[in-house]
C-alpha cells in the first residue's frame, strides 16, 4: 500500500452491542477513511450521525434469506468502496463482508464479543478461517480459537 494513501476501513456488524463495541474503537478509526455497514435502526443512525453508512438487511440471525441479501449488498458495497481493512465484532452481517472482502484482497480483524468466555459465536466460527487477526477478550477463548490474540477487554 502507498504510504501516502489513507487506510480505508469498513466497520461492519449488527446494531446494538456489536455496533457499540466497534464504536469504542474510535481512537483507532477516527482518523481513517471509513464507512459502516450495519442495520438501519435508530441506535445506529443516532450513533453514526455524519458517518458514511450502508444499511444491511435484518433480522439476520440464522436466516438464509438475510445471508443471501447481505451477500449481494456486500458485493456491491465492497466493489464500490474497496476497503483495505474490514473490522467486525459480529454478528451475521460480518460473514459475507469477511468472505467477499478476503476474496477482494482486504485484510480482516474480528473481535469476538466480550460476553463469550469459553464458547464461540456462530459468526466468529464462520469468519475465523478468513480472519487475519482474530481478537478475544478472555484467555479461555484461545482454547476455542487457537490463532487468536487476547487483547483483554475493550470496555
Amino acid at each position: 500500500m502507498d504510504k501516502n494513501k489513507k487506510l480505508k476501513v469498513c466497520l461492519v456488524g449488527s446494531s446494538g452491542g456489536h455496533l457499540t463495541h466497534l464504536y469504542m474503537l474510535k481512537p483507532f478509526w477516527q482518523d481513517k477513511d471509513r464507512f459502516w455497514a450495519t442495520f438501519d435502526k435508530e441506535d445506529a443512525r443516532s450513533l453514526l450521525k455524519g458517518e458514511k453508512l450502508y444499511p444491511v438487511y435484518y433480522p439476520s440471525n440464522r436466516s438464509l434469506k438475510a445471508l443471501l441479501i447481505n451477500t449481494h449488498r456486500a458485493i456491491k458495497i465492497l466493489r464500490k468502496e474497496r476497503p483495505d481493512l474490514i473490522i467486525s465484532s459480529g454478528a451475521a452481517p460480518a460473514i459475507p463482508f469477511f468472505w467477499i472482502g478476503k476474496l477482494m484482497g482486504a485484510k480482516t480483524i474480528y473481535i469476538e464479543v466480550f460476553d463469550r468466555i469459553d464458547k464461540p459465536t456462530i459468526s466468529g466460527r464462520i469468519c475465523y478461517p478468513v480472519t487475519d487477526k482474530f481478537i478475544v477478550e478472555w484467555e479461555e477463548m484461545k482454547q476455542v480459537y487457537p490463532k487468536a490474540e487476547n487483547f483483554g477487554s475493550i470496555f
